[in-house]
């Protein structure tokens, strides 16, 4: 019987029972007394009187939605009553699609990777690395009760965007059984004497939901087609060819789900010569339009369209027009609404900013021409001091080179305009970036990636050679760059906190992102290269507003600044212990010798003098580290939501609000509102911004890459007022920001990095 008619078989045998209807309605409301319950249970009957129920699947709508309806801050539980009646609807249609008994809720694992594995959605692999003995074991801990961890909209999020379907979108896998599929297959390359523990772990933090893996895993892992990795970055040459080249990479990575930071700084601006010819080039916004041109035509396997980040250094000569890319004014032959940008800001341009001072705009072409080095080549290696500022002066008073003169804040008047209608540029301080990384010898870092919370060496993928051979075929040789790919998953705060499991939850952790980087096929040859070179991963956290609403903190005060400089560190120092101890069973990252992990000069820098950090210093240098690179805060909105939590470090929008994807709408309240947390729940556009960017500095102290940080202002703001964010920012030591969240402004948030 295909399912098709199955499911009409289903109909048709199915009659509306009201004691049964009872029944269900008790079960689901009985954990919480609290709830006007008879009034529900009135509201229910009075419609299924004037309303004919041909099958479960409609009643269960109509609890979903008369229970929906009921989701306010004063009554917030009724979500997880809807989730209940959702997931029974989701237990109903796995056992008629899988066949077996609907009372068990969770049927047969090996049962379930056949079936998948014949309708050609789970990679065979699976099944050839663990045993029918093992997978009846890792069935058996399985734990369907953990289902009930869900809110309405986490698990709607996961059954529309994460769970296993055939090809017709008929319900397979469950909840349960996708955390189990991601922690076997993260584990599939551990010895077998220790595989089926580990297993147990991951799910161990999965199921608890104590963690997120990032969106492209919690969907691909286990399948037979899509990659693991969240986001990369491509930095191009100033060649047609890498230019080319780039597009055609990019692409083939947002085909996959992938999304995608571009540096375009050693591009040639407009009116530079090509080939000695002066005046005939057209500058980068020829070069944006064919991006968004891919960005759009490229989609996300079909879910959604492309999602590029292009990254420009404020003296570059096309700046304004790069500024200007995204207004919804001006000549549309210069705009790519579907890109989004990012502006790189050395210290000196700050400096000149506040001082109201002059700012030149020079092509790196040009001054790689007449100077022999290459001005986005360098940084200041100390605040006020170093190769940046030193060439950029030797550029301003160069006679043979051309250049822009204009103030300083007319540069900054056009970021902050275009912030305020667009929500980009993102903010990039290449000078603080540069002075923090760990692995400063063997490279420099351009810019970030499409959310602004990876920071990683990069360089040019260039062309070596390109030959016909005598038997008729063409092989390209080329030099890999560093083409940096972002591998996240990030800690729910307000649970593992809570359930005080940080010191468990971190090391699986880390060994599951470390184990992406084996696993993952990612296409792209110099991204494979560069990941592992440097094994880099991003742990990052989610539900911070929700943990201080949890502690009794507000959020605009010295406590919870100490308390983000505190929990930081400690998240730091686990995560470091962590990769140094998987270094020690597996082996370092190749490039670790010339690393400041392993001269100590990195935890020395930020932990001056404190014994503890002396001794994981002492450890790493014995031990080695297995990761180059090791905590990113991301955005997660999207799988925050799965796990039933506020998004990244950011504070709620709203105490409560309709979440509207596509394919869905529900009513969301703030987690775990209440009276004593009702109060400590106050909207993003209400709160002092200064205090989010202490805080922010506070917990950057300990990320050895950075965070995606949102700056909330009102419409109306006073330039001199955002002005003034964007100086305390950089001054505070912040390495990047990302939206401008405006209450005119709407922003699409990125999944691609959601983790």
């Amino acid at each position: 019987m295909t399912t098709v008619t199955a499911e009409k078989q289903r109909q048709t045998d199915w009659t509306f029972d009201e004691t049964e209807l009872r029944s269900l309605l008790e079960e689901v409301t009985k954990p919480f007394p609290q709830l006007n319950i008879e009034e529900f249970e009135e509201a229910v009957l009075a419609h299924i009187q004037h309303k004919k129920m041909n099958s479960f699947e409609q009643l269960a709508n109509m609890l979903i939605l008369n229970a929906t309806e009921r989701i306010n801050r004063n009554e917030p539980d009724w979500t997880y009553v809807a989730a209940d009646i959702y997931l029974k609807k989701l237990y109903r249609q796995a056992a008629n699609n899988r066949g077996y008994q609907e009372s068990l809720k969770y049927g047969s694992l090996s049962d379930l990777l056949k079936v998948l594995e014949r309708k050609e959605v789970y990679d065979r692999a699976l099944r050839q690395t663990y045993s029918e003995a093992e997978l009846a074991q890792l069935e058996q801990i399985i734990e369907p009760e953990r289902d009930k961890l869900f809110t309405y909209v986490g698990v709607l999020t996961l059954s529309h965007k994460y769970l296993a379907t055939d090809k017709n979108r008929n319900v397979f896998e469950l909840p349960q059984e996708r955390f189990m599929v991601i922690a076997m297959k993260l584990m599939s390359n551990e010895p077998s004497s220790r595989r089926l523990a580990l297993v147990k772990e991951a799910y161990w933090a999965l199921s608890n939901l104590y963690m997120t893996a990032a969106t492209p895993t919690l969907a691909n892992a286990g399948k037979s087609v899509g990659q693991l990795s969240s986001c990369f970055i491509d930095t191009v040459d100033d060649s047609l060819r890498s230019i080319f080249d780039s597009n055609t990479d990019v692409a083939n990575l947002s085909k996959n789900g992938g999304g995608v930071g571009v540096y375009f700084g050693k591009l040639r601006s407009r009116g530079s010569s090509i080939k000695g010819y002066k005046g005939v080039a057209g500058g980068i916004m020829g070069w944006m339009k064919q991006l968004n041109n891919t960005a759009v035509s490229v989609d996300q396997l079909g879910q959604r369209q492309g999602a590029f980040a292009v990254y420009l250094d404020a003296w570059h000569k096309d700046i304004q027009e790069f500024l200007d890319a995204k207004l919804n004014t001006g000549d549309e032959r210069l705009r790519t609404h579907d890109i989004f940008t990012g502006v790189c800001l050395p210290d000196l341009f700050m400096e000149k900013v506040e001082e109201r001072g002059d700012w030149y705009l020079f092509d790196p072409h040009e001054v790689r021409q007449e100077m022999g080095w290459s001005l986005e080549d360098c940084y200041d290696e100390a605040e006020g001091e170093g190769t940046f500022r030193r060439r950029y002066e030797q550029c301003v008073h160069h006679p043979d080179l051309s250049k822009s003169k204009v103030p300083a804040i007319e540069i900054m008047k056009s970021i902050m305009k275009s912030q305020l209608q667009t929500g980009t540029p993102y903010m990039f301080y290449r000078d603080t970036v540069n002075r923090s990384n760990p692995n400063k010898n063997e490279g420099m870092i351009y810019s970030s990636n499409l959310c602004t919370e990876i920071m990683q060496n990069m360089s040019a993928t260039t062309l070596k050679e390109e030959k016909m051979t005598e038997e008729g075929t063409i092989i390209t040789e080329k030099i890999p760059g560093d083409m940096v790919v972002c591998n996240l998953s990030s800690i729910s705060l307000a649970r593992a906190v809570e359930n005080d499991v940080l010191e468990r939850l971190i090391p699986i952790q880390v060994r599951m992102l470390d184990n992406v980087i084996d696993l993952n096929t990612i296409g792209v040859a110099q991204a494979e290269y560069t990941n592992k070179r440097y094994r880099a991963v991003g742990l990052g956290t989610f539900g911070w507003h929700h943990l201080l609403a949890l502690k009794g903190i507000r959020w605009e005060s010295e406590k919870a600044v100490e308390y983000a400089d505190e929990l930081y560190e400690s998240i730091a120092y686990l995560t470091f212990k962590a990769s140094s101890s998987l270094a020690k069973e597996k082996g370092s990252y190749p490039l670790f010798e010339t690393s400041e992990w392993a001269t100590g000069e990195y935890l020395e820098r930020k932990y001056p003098g404190d014994e503890k950090w002396q001794e994981l210093s002492g450890e790493i240098k014995e031990n080695g580290m297995r990761n180059g690179y090791l905590l990113a805060v991301a955005p997660n909105a999207t799988t925050s939501l799965i796990a039933g939590s506020t998004a990244s470090i950011d504070p709620i929008f709203r105490q409560e609000h309709v979440e509207e994807k596509k394919g869905f709408r529900s009513p969301v309240t703030a987690p775990d509102i209440g009276p004593e947390t009702i109060w400590l729940y106050k909207s993003a556009f209400n709160l002092d911004q200064l205090w989010s960017i202490k805080q922010n500095a506070a917990r950057q102290k300990h990320v050895d890459q950075s965070i995606s940080f949102n700056m909330y202002v009102p419409r109306g703001i006073k330039a001199v007022e955002f002005l003034n964010l964007h100086i305390e920012a950089w001054k505070q030591g912040l390495k990047t920001t990302y939206y401008t969240r405006s209450t005119s402004t709407v922003i699409e948030d990125c999944e691609s990095c959601s983790s």
